[in-house]
């Protein structure tokens, strides 16, 4: 599982990971990361260079630096907001207007590998701030229910339908700070989950979501930053994988 290179020069790199792909390596996962497949082509920097992370099942561009002032310098643009993160998110139900999320985000107690909000809590959270806009609504297509929910019989159906699950809405998420899961936490504390999260969009909603989105749908499309060495803007784009396009295909657009 290689990710495809979108830029590359002596001094950094930038990458289009795939899904799947564990970025960092850490005990409890034996699985192959990107940290491993960097540090086995020569990197001997701290985390082989890796700048910033995604989650796993987060496709899109991440950036590697090969100097330690290089990896240095965009921590430091990362930490100071010089760098422009846009995301693609498939959230549940109809988001009308854009806004920005500001709460605090800390380790769920109850449950160490899931974070949650922490405003207006004694738990002392890190400041976290996602701005984001909608781009389009979407419903699931007649065409298509009798294909996602075969097997469903008339009383099942129903529920659904007073469910209101069918509802989507694709934002662009631009998360001004970088904690981890930040997106997905804020997302549902919007009330809007994100589409195929196992650990946000709870159980049942999940299990209707991977008829037709087989992973969370949140894309890293878009990253802008001042090169260290040449003061150039770099502005680099990655197109939706496969495999969201494809769960895009069983919507149709609304409004």
């Amino acid at each position: 599982m290689t990710p495809a290179v979108v830029f590359n020069d002596e001094y950094l790199l930038v990458l289009d990971k795939p899904p799947g792909l564990v970025v960092t390596s850490s005990e409890t996962k034996k699985e192959p990361s990107l940290e491993d497949i960097l540090a086995s082509q020569g990197s001997t920097l701290e985390r082989a260079g890796i700048v910033h992370r995604l989650d796993k099942d987060t496709s899109g561009l991440l950036v590697v630096a090969k100097k330690q002032d290089v990896l240095e310098n965009l921590q430091s643009q990362f930490k100071e907001r010089g760098v422009l993160k846009e995301y693609l998110a498939l959230v549940h139900g109809w988001v009308e207007k854009g806004g920005r999320i500001e709460a605090s985000i800390a380790r769920n107690p109850g449950d160490r590998e899931k974070f949650v909000v922490v405003d207006g809590s004694r738990i002392e959270g890190r400041e976290a701030v996602t701005e984001y806009q909608p781009v389009q609504k979407f419903l699931i297509l007649n065409s298509k229910l009798l294909t996602l929910f075969e097997g469903f019989n008339k009383i099942q159906m129903k529920k659904l339908e007073k469910s209101g699950f069918g509802k989507f809405t694709l934002l662009k998420c631009h998360p001004l700070t970088g904690r981890t899961h930040q997106i997905r936490v804020h997302l549902k504390y919007l009330g809007h989950p994100l589409v195929g999260d196992q650990k946000y969009g709870g159980r049942k909603t999940t299990r209707l979501d991977h008829r037709f989105c087989p992973r969370q749908f949140l894309h890293a499309a878009r990253l802008e930053f001042t090169h260290p060495v040449t003061g150039e803007r770099i502005k680099l784009e990655s197109n939706l994988p496969e495999d969201l396009e494809k769960a895009l295909g069983y919507l149709e657009k609304s409004g």
